[in-house]
C-alpha cells in the first residue's frame, strides 16, 4: 500500500472520532460551566447585599440593579446552558458578561489589558473559563447532545427548507 492513501486514511480515522468527540465535549463544558454559571448566579442572588456593596466598592451605575441583572443573566444562563437551549444567543449575553467582570475589577482589568504581554494572569482570574465556555458555546454551538440541535433539526429545518 503506498504512504499518501495510507495517510489519507488515518487522518480521516482521526477526522471522523474527533467529530463524535466534539459533542461529547461540548456537552462536558455545557453542563460543568453551565453548573457554575447557575451556582454563581444563585450566590449572587442569595447574598443580593453583598453583592451590591461590592458593586457599589467598584463604582458600577446602579449597583443594586446591576446585582439582580447580573444573578439572573448567571441563573437563566446557566439553566440554558445546563438544557444547551438557545446556547448561541446565551453564549454572546454570557460573554460579555464575563467581559465585564474583567473589566470592571482593576486587578482583572490590568489582566486582561496585558494578555499578549503575560498571559498567565488572564488565564488565571476568575471569569477566564466563564468566559472560555462562553465563547465555544457561541463559536460551536452546544453540539449534538442539546434542544438546541433537536430545534434545529425538527422545527427549524422545515422552515428554513420553505426559504430556500
Amino acid at each position: 500500500m503506498k504512504l499518501m492513501p495510507l495517510l489519507a486514511r488515518l487522518y480521516n480515522i482521526l477526522v471522523v472520532v474527533g467529530n463524535y468527540f466534539q459533542s461529547l465535549l461540548l456537552l462536558v463544558f455545557r453542563l460543568y460551566w453551565g453548573w457554575q454559571f447557575l451556582i454563581t448566579g444563585q450566590g449572587k442572588f442569595t447574598g443580593h447585599a453583598k453583592v451590591v456593596e461590592f458593586f457599589t466598592s467598584l463604582n458600577l451605575p446602579f449597583p443594586d440593579l446591576t446585582a439582580w441583572f447580573v444573578s439572573c443573566v448567571e441563573m437563566f444562563g446557566g439553566v440554558f446552558l445546563l438544557l444547551g437551549l438557545f446556547s448561541r444567543p446565551w453564549g454572546v449575553v454570557l460573554t460579555i458578561n464575563m467581559l465585564v467582570a474583567y473589566l470592571s475589577v482593576d486587578d482583572d482589568r490590568a489582566k486582561l489589558l496585558s494578555i499578549f504581554k503575560d498571559p498567565t494572569p488572564f488565564l488565571q482570574a476568575d471569569p477566564f473559563f466563564f468566559m472560555l465556555t462562553a465563547l465555544l458555546l457561541f463559536a460551536f454551538g452546544p453540539g449534538k447532545i442539546s434542544a438546541d440541535y433537536l430545534l434545529g433539526r425538527f422545527v427549524f429545518n422545515k422552515y428554513l427548507k420553505k426559504e430556500e
